[in-house]
């Protein structure tokens, strides 16, 4: 009796141990196919927004990389390529930070304070020890010094020495700060069109873009629950969308455009949009190329799925709103086509406009605007429980210069509607003027798409004249312009500085293309770096290292 029951208790044992592997085994095996159902199902929404093409192309790349970097740990081939970079980092170096024994540098606070005609004397003697150094004002510089004019700059210092110790961060303090803050917002979102709508104001584009990526990650959590937010931008639309993704967790989708239109492929948006996607993004206009995206599609695209649309206004800022009403809608042979951008299309949810660009603002000025307050709280930082109080804050800043806003709101002000539009009207045919040379008088470039506002990027059709090499010929000719990839181009911003030397451009440039075509020297500034950047696997990680010593070295005294 009792060898039975111990039998049967063994048997029990062994029955309850194998039920419990069976049921781990089914655990383990359920879980496989959940971490398998997953990844496949990310891979397949990775797929429809990067295409087959695409993707194999990421892979192919990847590979090469791979290969690459194993070549480069080859002592001889490390030790050749380590000895070009230490010389590129110094030519850096020496370009940047000046040197020789007559260059005062000023490493520790001094003994005794210096008087004002001493601290004067001094920054003049700095400006004179860059030989390079070139004088922004003479015109040959591509947006960079977005200029108003001798009037608009004592405006802005008086604005400046009236508020220099302001600072929103305290409105109780300073109540007129908090008022000119919110009547540049008011007086923004009325130039877009949408005077009812919400904004705040921030340091300069990149971070209104920072802030609509942080607005539409809270409000695709809070709406919708997306954990894995996504966004879909045009390969045309500015670093500062993926430098925002970078920074707050978001995967980017990145979109071509159209090759003569500049427009991004709105198929391919639509393709890309799934129940991940927090926001699509158009640009009116973009910076590489100064084209705008199809807003109005765009706009169809995110009323029908329920996602954000941010327009980057940050370049077009005040010259994009006034030209239908400068006439500049639209020129000879359907050219410089124009689409609505505005709050107006439908399916807009937000704009950032630069106020320091064509606002001709102090520079760290920027409007991020919102179809309404409900979407703009999620821009808000909130901390109730902070021990030093409750804590709130618009934007990425805490304290913010309040003479920033005094300048900014002096600015437009003294600008007016008459004084933007007749400033749009002067820009805006200046930069058209640069497109019809181009185009009829300089057979080997062809302008990148049909730019309606400021913005001329031009490229090469000829096979023996090198963009690139253009770009460097103009450079010794004393002019500062944008270098762009995909396609190979050269862009310049006009601004109002541009006015005055638009025929000495045209001049210029006719001789840097013969330059280019006849003599070209390989080893200007644009033919290395971007001709590295395109020429393999490796050369954008060998760009990105020497875009780091660029930044160490403007932090060395």
């Amino acid at each position: 009796m009792a060898t039975t029951a111990n039998s049967r208790g063994y048997v029990t044992a062994v029955t309850s141990r194998l039920n419990l592997n069976l049921n781990l085994n089914l655990l383990k095996t359920v879980l496989f196919y959940y971490v398998l159902a997953t990844y496949a199902f990310k891979a397949k929404r990775h797929l429809a927004a990067r295409g087959i093409v695409t993707s194999l192309k990421e892979v192919y790349t990847w590979m090469a990389k791979s290969v690459v970097h194993l070549a480069l740990r080859l002592p001889a081939t490390k030790k050749k390529v380590e000895a070009q970079m230490r010389k590129a980092k110094l030519d850096i170096e020496n370009h940047l930070v000046p040197k020789g024994p007559e260059v005062v540098r000023h490493l520790a606070l001094p003994q005794e304070g210096q008087s004002l005609e001493w601290i004067l004397a001094e920054m003049e003697k700095m400006d004179q020890e860059f030989e390079h150094k070139s004088d922004w004002r003479a015109g040959k510089v591509s947006g960079a010094v977005y200029h108003g004019g001798d009037d608009l700059e004592k405006i802005i210092v008086a604005a400046y020495q009236r508020y220099c110790c302001s600072n929103p961060l305290h409105p109780d303090v300073f109540p007129a700060v908090r008022k000119m803050e919110a009547e540049i917002v008011a007086m923004t979102l009325k130039m877009y069109n949408h005077p009812n709508g919400a904004g705040a104001m921030t340091s300069g584009g990149t971070e209104s873009i920072i802030m609509a990526v942080k607005t539409y990650r809270d409000w695709g959590r809070a709406v919708k629950g997306i954990k894995e937010p996504e966004m879909i931008i045009p390969s045309t639309a500015h670093a500062a969308f993926d430098k925002g993704a970078s920074y707050l967790g978001v995967k980017v989708h990145t979109i071509p455009v159209d090759r003569f239109t500049r427009r991004v492929d709105i198929k391919r948006v639509k393709r890309a949009i799934n129940s991940n996607t927090i926001m699509i993004v158009g640009s009116a206009i973009n910076f590489p190329d100064g084209n705008q995206d199809d807003i109005p599609a765009l706009g169809q695209l995110a009323s029908k799925y329920n996602i954000g649309l941010h327009v980057d206004c940050c370049l077009g800022s005040f010259i994009m709103p006034f030209l239908e009403p400068a006439g500049l809608a639209g020129g000879q042979d359907g050219r410089y086509k124009f689409l609505p951008f505005d709050f107006r299309v439908k399916g807009v949810t937000s704009i950032s406009c630069d106020t320091h660009k064509y606002g001709f603002a102090p520079k760290g000025t920027s409007v991020i605007m919102y179809r309404d307050a409900e979407l703009r709280k999620y821009q808000y930082y909130l901390n109730p429980s902070w021990s030093g109080g409750v804590y709130a804050s618009p934007s990425i800043s805490g304290s913010r210069p309040g003479a920033l806003l005094a300048g900014t709101w002096a600015v437009m002000q003294h600008m007016g509607s008459k004084g933007y539009l007749e400033s749009c009207r002067d820009i805006v045919t200046a930069a058209r003027r640069i497109s019809e040379e181009i185009r009829t008088s300089i057979p080997e470039l062809y302008v990148v798409g049909d730019p309606p506002a400021s913005v001329v990027a031009f490229a090469s059709k000829h096979p023996n004249v090198d963009v690139m090499e253009v770009g460097d010929a103009m450079s010794k000719r004393g002019w500062h312009l944008n270098a762009l990839l995909d396609p190979k181009a050269v862009h310049i911003a006009c601004t109002r500085l541009t006015l005055q030397v638009v025929d000495q451009f045209i001049a210029d440039l006719k001789d840097a293309v013969k330059d280019a075509a006849v003599v070209p020297s390989g080893k200007g500034t644009m033919v290395s770096l971007y001709g590295l950047g395109r020429s393999s696997a490796v050369g954008p990680e060998l760009v990105g290292e020497l875009a780091t010593a660029f930044l160490d070295a403007l932090y060395k005294a």
